[in-house]
């Protein structure tokens, strides 16, 4: 079992860190107190990356919402080294900004581990202003790659599995307008052979979906690179704009 996570753990690293720069940091240094300020109160989009990423990884999708209209904060957080409910106290100090408490409506974009950090978050500190949710391959039901790394992936990591100590197997259904986009196409074979039936490699579809979400589309990409798609920015941008996604 010892090799086999280890095996599996030299995977996980060589998909979760695709070809980032030596200063890409788990979160990148902002001056203290920053306020996010913008001339015109428009929508705000906050993205929250996944496990073992930085905000770096989810640039794409912020240039796109920057250019369709919206303001956007994009947020680093420690995913490795902290537990769900202490990333969730995080969040909430960033999220203590004049920009969201401003924003007509405050929005959120997430990937993977940020769908469930975001799900505990709202159950205590939910903005007045809560517009809608776009949430990329989230581990809404677990994930069995957690079980299996277990200790190799951090305190979050080891909560977002299927077995005891899950954190989203806790979760109540969503009451929020939620439009979840699923990945069907995987680059670990290795880890596709643990989890039944389509995955992107690292999520099962079946594990993707959460009770109470507004709708739900799979595209032809895999759990690393999901948030670089133009077809999913598209659809993000477009449920962001009318609640559903185009088929």
């Amino acid at each position: 079992m010892r090799i086999l996570r280890l095996t599996l753990l030299i995977t996980f690293l060589l998909t979760t860190f695709p070809a980032q720069a030596s200063v890409d940091t788990d979160v990148v240094p902002e001056p203290a107190g920053q306020e996010y300020r913008f001339e015109k109160p428009r929508d705000l989009v906050v993205l929250l990356h996944g496990l073992g990423r930085t905000r770096n990884s989810m640039r794409l999708p912020a240039r796109s919402l920057e250019k369709a209209g919206y303001d956007v904060l994009n947020i680093g957080y420690p995913s490795r080294s902290e537990s769900i409910t202490e990333l969730a106290a995080y969040l909430h100090d960033r999220l203590n900004v004049e920009a969201v408490r401003e924003a007509p409506r405050v929005h959120f974009v997430t990937h993977s581990l940020g769908g469930i950090l975001l799900r505990v978050y709202l159950l205590d500190q939910r903005p007045e202003n809560l517009g809608r949710v776009v949430m990329l391959c989230p581990p809404n039901r677990g994930s069995e790659i957690a079980d299996l790394l277990g200790p190799l992936i951090g305190p979050a990591g080891r909560e977002l599995g299927k077995g005891e100590g899950s954190v989203p197997l806790t979760l109540s259904p969503v009451d929020f307008e939620l439009g979840v986009i699923a990945g069907d196409r995987s680059i670990n074979p290795i880890f596709s052979r643990f989890i039944p039936g389509r995955d992107d490699g690292k999520v099962s579809l079946e594990s993707a979906r959460v009770e109470g979400m507004n709708d739900f589309i799979v595209l032809h990409h895999s759990h690393t690179f999901i948030m670089n798609a133009r077809d999913t920015r598209r659809q993000i941008i477009r449920f962001l704009e009318y609640g559903d996604f185009t088929r």
